[in-house]
């Protein structure tokens, strides 16, 4: 069984690997092995020793995807096993219909798809069309993002696919620290539902939407295809690595930065903010407001 100091000494192993920025490993490094030296960590309990390190970490670098994660379920600790978490994660989306809770047909001819995580677009992919096909013919849509954690990005870029007329939309890129490489995602040409191309959409947001969900706000509100009605959301863009290091305790590094192609940057540390700022809980009847004004029902 590993020591505390065990823990975080193999966690900041893993930072200084793969953090997208390198510059900052210096000041990570010496926040954490300071207190560590200090005794800071000895008597903590692993979930208690997660929340410590991680708020000291984002202390010195806020980067909300850098984190100790504590998992009531067992991990594997093979590192051949490193595909376990998309395994993982896969699964879960199965058993969540692919992160689409609901679609709707409300008054006035206005669709509802209410999204609480983004599918991969290979699995995903027909979840997403049926629900596309189901507002195919609505006058307004509304894309519930209030509940929804993030995802993958390759998904996220399918989502935002469906409000452009073509594939001819550069919608972001993501550079990978571990290659050099930065890959460019751009409208898909082939959707297995209808294009919503042509009508007013409301993307919903609050304070718990993160990372693939930003992903999908903050795009389609920077090529301007979408009016963000709620919070500013919670500030999460980097896509990122898990890595257990106890059967309980993962890191999770950073390994890639994304950046819009409108915007020149990302949401990280500043979120989605709203063309329309209300509390989360009142974002769906302004939004609907909106779209029926917008439609003169």
């Amino acid at each position: 069984m590993l020591t505390n100091e065990q823990i975080i000494r193999q966690a900041l192993d893993r930072i200084e690997a793969g953090y997208i920025f390198p510059e900052k490993l210096v000041d990570i490094d010496a926040a954490i092995r300071c207190r560590l030296a200090a005794g800071e960590y000895d008597d903590l309990d692993g979930p208690a020793l997660c929340e410590m390190v991680t708020t000291h970490l984002q202390e010195v670098c806020p980067d909300k995807h850098l984190r100790l994660l504590w998992a009531d379920e067992p991990q594997s600790l093979d590192p051949e096993d490193e595909d376990e978490g998309r395994a993982a994660f896969l699964a879960l989306l199965r058993a969540e219909n692919q992160g689409i809770r609901r679609v709707e047909h409300l008054d006035g001819n206005i669709g509802l798809i209410d999204v609480r995580r983004i599918a991969s677009a290979d699995e995903g992919a027909a979840a997403i069309g049926a629900a596309m096909q189901l507002v195919a013919h609505s006058s307004a849509l509304i894309l519930d993002l209030r509940a929804c954690h993030g995802g993958a990005p390759e998904g996220a870029a399918m989502w935002c696919s469906y409000f452009f007329r073509d594939d001819q939309v550069h919608l972001n890129d993501i550079y990978e620290r571990s290659t050099g490489v930065t890959r460019q995602f751009w409208t898909i040409a082939h959707l297995p539902a209808p294009r919503y191309a042509d009508r007013p959409v409301y993307v919903l947001t609050s304070a718990i939407t993160f990372s693939g969900g930003e992903d999908v706000a903050y795009t389609l509100q920077a090529h301007g295809r979408a009016v963000l009605v709620g919070e500013t959301t919670r500030g999460g863009a980097h896509p990122t690595a898990r890595h257990a290091v106890t059967q309980h305790i993962l890191v999770t590094v950073p390994t890639a930065r994304t950046v819009n192609s409108v915007t020149g940057t990302n949401w990280e540390g500043v979120g989605a903010v709203p063309d329309v700022p209300v509390p989360a809980d009142q974002a769906l009847d302004t939004a609907l407001k909106a779209a029926r004004t917008h439609l003169g029902a």
